[in-house]
């Protein structure tokens, strides 16, 4: 049976709850061709930078919940266990109490919206490519062609809607009272209800609706979807993401070491916090700082175009020298954020940090050589600081 909500001008029609998969279909860049949609279903009826300047850089919103994952090269995804939308934005705060549910391991928010191809209606999120990437599938998440294309204004459809429609990718499709839209990609994204993805800037000169759907990650076998509709109001809708857990999936409740330098907190925010008492002096700001800047909080551990590697993007000839075991489990491992982030407080204390000031300017520069990353770095630090304060 459908579900049916039409809010604030996004119109979401559940039709579906699909497995989560990575597959990829890209067209070539400069095709001419546009073509109409066809073979519309029925059930359409009416219905998301170090070169970046400092003014683009924001915190991370989910950084709250979002639990730092050890892993090698490439994205660490997350994908979501559930999917919400809410009649209106949903605050900052609303988002940190659905953070602090019980089981809930990392949440964010994005733009919808719903725009017209002759007629027929498509569903679509706008996204910020860098901060969205880590929720989708692993093979869309590591395939560069889905965010070069939101990165240039593109639709990326999802596979379910290029069958369903018969879109055809590298057409231009003319969206009615709008700009014409090209097709770069295709991708299952699993998202129940949604046709496809397009840019945050591009959804907001459409007029999309600012943060009114909410991912949810976290243990699927025991999240609680109502506990998430009550924190959103009664006019909120939540579904699941994939199918159904089954009945008495055990939770997951590893056991941090007894012993360790910051152990194995269960979110960023408290990771960054604990690392920053490695460096008496230096605040976790400038950790979270470095860490989005770097890889984006874990979503993209490189190897980056100078070989750096890991969460907070160390040579590995510096690593050897200032690696620690941050977790206890008696490695130095440069992928892992429980050993990462001290390895980096270390670091930048060996260079002064603690003292702050110019010292502390200092320190950041000995991290990535150019005063544009100090200036970005600690403009981040800064507004993580007046955010989680």
């Amino acid at each position: 049976m459908s579900l049916r909500m039409i809010v604030a001008g996004l119109a979401v029609v559940i039709v579906a709850v699909t497995a989560l998969s990575g597959a990829v279909l890209a067209a070539q860049r400069g095709r001419p061709s546009a073509a109409p949609i066809r073979g519309v279903s029925d059930e359409q009826g009416d219905r998301p930078g170090v070169g970046t300047g400092a003014a683009t850089l924001r915190p991370d919103t989910t950084l709250p919940s979002d639990p730092p994952v050890v892993g090698g090269p490439g994205v660490q995804v997350t994908p979501p266990q559930l999917i919400a939308i809410a009649p209106a934005k949903v605050s900052l705060a609303t988002l940190r109490k659905i953070a602090k549910l019980r089981h809930v391991e990392k949440v964010a928010s994005a733009d919808g919206g719903s725009v017209r191809v002759s007629g027929t209606a498509l569903q679509l999120l706008a996204v910020d490519p860098a901060q969205f990437r880590s929720w989708t599938p692993k093979g869309v998440a590591e395939h560069p062609e889905v965010w070069n294309a939101l990165a240039h204004d593109e639709f990326v459809a999802d596979a379910t809607a290029v069958r369903r429609l018969g879109l055809v990718l590298g057409a231009q499709y003319q969206l009615d009272g709008g700009p014409r839209l090209r097709v770069a990609a295709s991708a299952s994204f699993g998202l129940p209800g949604i046709d496809g993805l397009i840019g945050r800037d591009l959804g907001r000169r459409l007029g999309f609706s600012s943060g009114v759907v909410v991912l949810v990650h976290g243990d699927s076998g025991t999240l609680d979807p109502a506990r998430v509709g009550r924190l959103l109001g009664p006019k909120a809708q939540v579904v699941r993401v994939g199918p159904e857990p089954a009945k008495g999936t055990p939770s997951r409740s590893p056991a941090p070491p007894a012993e360790a330098l910051v152990g194995r907190p269960d979110s960023y925010l408290e990771l960054y916090q604990r690392a920053a008492a490695v460096c008496p002096g230096l605040s976790w700001t400038v950790l979270a700082a470095i860490g989005q800047v770097e890889s984006g909080h874990g979503r993209n551990n490189g190897p980056s175009s100078a070989g750096a590697l890991g969460p907070m993007q160390f040579m590995p000839s510096t690593w050897k020298a200032y690696g620690v075991d941050g977790d206890g489990d008696g490695d130095k491992d440069i992928w892992s954020p429980y050993d990462a982030v001290p390895a980096a407080s270390r670091y930048l204390c060996a260079n002064g940090a603690g003292r702050g000031g110019d010292k502390l300017r200092k320190a950041v520069w000995f991290y990535n050589h150019s005063w544009d990353y100090v200036n970005n770095v600690l403009s981040l630090a800064d507004a993580y600081a007046r955010t989680y304060s």
